[in-house]
């Protein structure tokens, strides 16, 4: 039913039917999409121009369409009139999101968005001098049942002038612009055989990337509803899918546009010529990739048991061992406790972070360590323990369940094992990255099936020694040594305290980490006192746990609510600023200024191939030159704004500013004698 209503809209907009008589007959007289052409500056400079966007608010339920709105649905078209002087460019879109009804893909935007322009204003236009704007706009709005056409004329009013422009606005732009795909840089490659697209994209391994879709420009490359699967190839994104008809001709076709998004309104414009690519799945290519991070799952669990956050605990289960004698089922049932304790922990933070990565969030694993809350809750966890291994005071659930009564203490060794998965993610051991990465890209079983293979692997040493007697007779017989090996247990958890304090003091400086240490030195009388207590037959355990809860609390509220300043490095390397540079120039000194991201390839070629070359740091400092940097890994309003001055949308791009003069600009691949020759 819903095809035949957007074939029948579709078909009155396109015979001019006027908006009032369609949104009479379709949506009650009223606009669904709510639109607004607005301006970053109200006098914009001649020579240069400023950036307009329509702003476009659909209501509850609704939604408008990218520029290639798939399967159903149209874009915006719009008909200017431009006072002579003033041109506007191509509509930029930001990141769509997909909509699939009735089998049916659509691109779409089913909240507020804005779609950008450049105005720009010839070099003669007097100062003072009235730019009418007008825009006749038209666009679908829908819901999942109806789509009507709507328009607007909409106008701007501005006058030429300073192109000054007020923080308010700039801000509202900065946000608008962020959401815009960003240029890629690196060219991709993409081959159409056997009635499938497969697309090869230049992506670092070590850039995050969730809720993938390729968004092609060009009718016809793919089919819009077709599952996409993605897989990570070492330094590229695999993405394989159906073509779609009149797509099977790459030759004719020769080079395309696509977004790729890679998170919530996050993604990259990307180039992309035909050439040879390798199957993103073919069966056994994805079954190979499953297994191999599968495999690097386990094997990085299994490493975390040396770290220092985890092998006291490991030690203190293998003691338990030792004590439990010869008793086989006791043993491996709370081996088996322990073991389901750990996967399922891991299975709760890895669903988590899938379930925050697909509502928009960008986050990784270990992703709680980003909230310096977190940090501190596990910095107070830590302390507890390692004072109870120093035996401050005893915690008899946590040494091994007899106070979570279980019988053969199955339910404490469940919880120790929710501990120890808890704990180890402050580490970060070999092979891990790899999983990780790979989990956030394959379908949803093989994610969680990652994730379950990390607490196997790291519950996978307390198994063996449960379940191989023989491993188990080579432990030491039960002694003295073991109250004195305890106490050196506690030696790396105490380390593990002092980086999470170093990790408090990165997130949140000097002062976060002077209450983080001071809510340990607090919660560490609390805990004499409960020992000196538990001395003499007495309880207080309750009363501990109810103030260090209230200690974590009011600490957690005392933390500054922002990171420090980032501080330049010196004053050969320092980070880009707009102002900064001013002074560098006014002042005669040389400046190399570089704008580069985690994500371009081509960016981290040059900088290990000429820029962090010895020759090239020894050349620059002879000459006093100041090397600037700007990072664009993260979207950055300032630097969006440079690159734009420039003539540039999107990185690598490498300036020299020689003293009193105007910028040159590199060429994007960039040795050593190009950067020392600059000097000549």
């Amino acid at each position: 039913m819903r095809i035949f209503q957007v074939i029948f809209m579709t078909l009155a907009l396109l015979a001019g039917l006027s908006t009032a008589a369609a949104q009479s007959a379709f949506g009650g007289g009223t606009a669904h999409i709510a639109a607004q052409l607005d301006s970053e500056s109200d006098s914009p400079a001649p020579g240069k121009g400023t950036t307009i966007a329509f702003a476009m608010v659909p209501e509850a339920g609704w939604h408008g369409y990218w520029e290639n709105p798939g399967d159903a649905g149209l874009g915006m078209t719009v008909d200017w009139t431009l006072p002579k002087g003033v041109t506007v460019g191509a509509l930029r879109y930001p990141v769509p999101e997909t909509l699939l009804i009735s089998g049916l893909m659509n691109h779409v935007y089913e909240g507020p968005y804005a779609v950008l322009a450049d105005l720009k204003v010839a070099t003669d236009i007097a100062p003072g001098t009235r730019l009418p704007v007008r825009a006749k706009a038209q666009w679908l709005a829908c819901t999942d049942k109806v789509c009507v056409p709507e328009s607007g004329e909409l106008t701007l009013d501005l006058i030429a002038g300073d192109g000054s422009v007020a923080s308010a606005e700039r801000a509202r732009f900065d946000g608008w612009r962020g959401h815009l795909p960003r240029p890629l840089g690196s060219e991709a490659t993409y081959a159409l055989k056997d009635g499938k697209l497969r697309l090869s994209v230049p992506f670092p391994a070590s850039a995050q990337a969730h809720d993938v879709h390729l968004f092609a420009l060009a009718e016809g490359l793919l089919r819009y509803a077709a599952p996409q699967r993605v897989t990570r190839d070492g330094d590229r994104l695999l993405v394989e899918t159906d073509a779609g008809e009149g797509g099977q001709d790459q030759t004719a076709r020769g080079t395309v546009q696509a977004v790729l998004r890679t998170g919530d309104h996050v993604g990259f414009l990307l180039t992309a010529r035909p050439g040879e690519v390798a199957s993103a799945s073919g069966g056994g290519g994805q079954w190979r990739a499953i297994l191999a991070a599968l495999g690097g799952a386990i094997l990085g669990g299994l490493l975390l048991n040396i770290m220092p956050c985890v092998f006291p605990i490991l030690g203190l289960k293998a003691m338990k061992l030792a004590k439990a004698g010869g008793d086989e089922r006791s043993v491996r049932r709370e081996a088996l406790a322990y073991t389901l304790g750990v996967i399922l922990t891991c299975l709760a933070l890895g669903g988590l972070l899938l379930a925050l990565r697909t509502a928009g969030s960008a986050v990784g694993w270990a992703f709680q360590l980003q909230d310096p809350r977190i940090i501190l809750a596990l910095l107070l966890l830590v302390t507890a323990i390692a004072f109870n291994l120093a035996g401050l005071f005893e915690l008899r659930a946590y040494g091994g369940g007899e106070g979570l009564v279980g019988k053969g203490g199955v339910v404490g060794s469940f919880w120790t094992g929710a501990l120890v998965a808890f704990v180890a993610t402050p580490c970060t051991g070999p092979f891990m990255a790899a999983a990780m990465g790979a989990a956030l890209l394959l379908p949803l079983p093989a994610a969680l099936a990652i994730f379950a293979g990390l607490g196997l692997g790291l519950a996978l040493p307390f198994l063996l020694l449960a379940f191989i007697p023989a491993l188990r007779n080579r432990l030491p017989k039960p002694g003295g040594w073991m109250g004195k090996f305890q106490k050196i247990l506690a030696i790396p958890m105490f380390l593990t305290g002092l980086g999470l304090a170093w990790l408090l003091g990165q997130q949140r400086g000097v002062p976060g980490m002077t209450i983080g240490l001071g809510a340990a030195l607090l919660l560490a009388l609390l805990l004499w006192w409960l020992g000196g207590r538990q001395r003499i037959g007495k309880g207080g355990g309750i009363v501990a746990a109810i103030a260090a809860i209230a200690l974590l609390a009011g600490a957690s509220v005392a933390l500054p609510t922002s990171a420090p300043a980032v501080s330049k490095n010196s004053d050969e390397i320092v980070h880009f600023d707009v102002q900064k540079l001013g002074e560098l120039r006014a002042a005669k000194k040389p400046v190399f200024l570089y704008f580069t991201a985690d994500w371009c390839l081509t960016c981290k070629a040059n900088e290990a191939a000429a820029i962090d070359r010895a020759e090239t740091r020894a050349a620059f400092e002879k000459a006093g030159v100041t090397v600037m940097v700007g990072d664009w890994t993260n979207a950055d309003p300032a630097i969006t704004r440079f690159l734009e001055s420039q003539g540039r949308s999107g990185v690598p791009l490498y300036l020299w500013y020689a003293p009193g003069k105007e910028a040159q600009t590199l060429p994007q691949l960039l040795t050593p004698a190009t950067l020392t020759g600059l000097l000549r």
